[in-house]
């Protein structure tokens, strides 16, 4: 943006309230219309026009032409802009109860309870040794080498061990569900 221009004879701060108290009510209106009624989206645009009026302000005399038109050209471009970039962006969707209630249910100490049950029986199905490689890798966030190390065999037999027991627990979790 920019620091505002040094005041000049036609640049002070009450020749910018004199075009904002002519001007604002008028633009508001005007932009109003051209963005389908959304008052708030009209307010910014206005906003922004009278910044740009604040940056010309020395140039925004009747002298040099309608300091109106001038206003409402501007107005029309940021309002156009507006347009384009909802056009750009995609649509926004509403809020629904559907979401609401996954939401709600993400956090819900049942579904954790019972996500618990579950994983506590599909860990059954496997041995103790799978059981306790699965436990160091996904439940103590080990890697592969940190939980050879804890286990006290190569890193190998940890890879080989955590694929064998998810391949059973997958297993086991289909004939669950079927």
């Amino acid at each position: 943006m920019g620091i505002p221009p040094a005041p000049t004879a036609h640049n002070t701060p009450t020749s910018f309230d004199q075009l904002v108290t002519t001007h604002r009510r008028g633009l508001v209106r005007y932009a109003t219309r051209l963005l389908d009624g959304d008052t708030a989206s009209a307010e910014d645009v206005v906003q922004e026009t009278m910044l740009r009026a604040w940056n010309h302000l020395d140039r925004l005399t009747e002298q040099r032409g309608s300091v109106r038109g001038w206003l409402t050209r501007v107005t029309h471009n940021i309002a156009m802009d507006h347009h384009r970039a909802r056009r750009a962006r995609p649509a926004e969707i509403a809020w629904s109860e559907f979401d609401a209630e996954r939401t709600a249910s993400v956090d819900d100490p049942a579904h954790e309870v019972e996500d618990r049950v579950v994983v506590t029986e599909l860990l059954a199905v496997v041995s103790p040794v799978h059981r306790a490689t699965l436990a160091e890798v996904y439940f103590a966030d080990q890697t592969a080498a940190a939980a050879a190390e804890r286990l006290g065999v190569p890193i190998g037999t940890v890879k080989s061990r955590v694929f064998h027991a998810l391949r059973a627990i997958r297993s086991q979790s289909a004939a669950l569900v079927a």
